[in-house]
């Protein structure tokens, strides 16, 4: 196999597992259909929001539509609170009140007197705004670091000379994992590290635990049967990013008034 193809076949499974992490993570829009007066409505309800209020808005549902949004802190037993959307720019729209960071409310919506959600309450988390010269790179580095990964995995089972790109994929890891990852993290909820041994954040851990197969893969550069010891390293690091991003993070404690570092 060429090397030109190693590198297509990379990038379409980096890819492919960029957009199944983003969109299978706790972080990501809720989508949900609304039915009102025989038609279908697609909209969003937002589960991250940073430190104001969140505006929840129903797009393209008519304006007289009857509907209301139910939240509480979460997790808690409190009572929902009840707000009324009401008529705005962008179709109709309710606010959720800003939280502490790390902080989280769960709620739910009934439009024309049908509840959605009501079982399954969007929980949504709140935190700093990052900024975009420590997000961007954090981002590429880690999309990096998995294309490098898999190719490197292409050359191995082709039989190709592939230490180069296991120093490079090691290389990328450690520094968008290790080093702009905590910056990202401080950014957003005040701790550099949330993984073992101070919590179980999962973004962390799974970083930490694949980061541990390279360095192991680094160390058995010359025992034969490396090229068996990076294969795995690379489908452990394939087996870790595909849980969603965000899993079992920052979460505040509204009877400790407090924030946690893994839940």
């Amino acid at each position: 196999m060429k090397k030109s193809v190693c590198w297509l076949l990379a990038i379409v499974i980096t890819l492919a597992l960029s957009i199944y992490q983003r969109m299978t993570g706790p972080t990501h829009p809720k989508r949900v259909t609304i039915e009102l007066n025989g038609e279908s409505y697609s909209i969003r309800l937002p589960r991250s929001g940073v430190q104001h209020d969140e505006v929840v808005k129903l797009k393209d549902i008519p304006s007289d539509a009857k509907a209301q949004m139910y939240y509480r802190r979460y997790p808690t037993t409190d009572d929902y609170t009840t707000v009324d959307f009401s008529r705005g720019d962008d179709g109709l729209q309710a606010v959720l009140p800003v939280q502490p960071v790390g902080g989280k409310l769960q709620y739910y919506i009934t439009v024309g007197d049908k509840d959605y959600q009501a079982d399954e309450p969007v929980v949504i988390r709140f935190r700093n705004d990052v900024p975009a010269s420590i997000l961007i790179p954090h981002i590429l580095l880690m999309f990096g670091a998995m294309l490098f990964a898999v190719y490197t995995f292409l050359l191995v089972v082709t039989r190709k000379e592939y230490r180069r790109w296991l120093k490079i994929t090691a290389g990328t890891l450690f520094v968008g994992g290790f080093i702009f990852g905590p910056m990202v993290q401080h950014a957003a909820f005040g701790p550099w590290w949330t993984g073992v041994p101070y919590g179980t954040d999962l973004t962390d851990n799974k970083t930490l635990i694949s980061f541990l197969f390279f360095l192991a893969a680094l160390a058995t550069l010359k025992w034969k049967y490396n090229r068996w010891v990076v294969a795995l390293s690379v489908l452990v690091m394939i087996a870790v990013f595909t849980i969603p991003h965000s899993v079992y993070g920052s979460e505040y404690d509204y009877t400790t008034q407090q924030l946690g570092t893994g839940k």
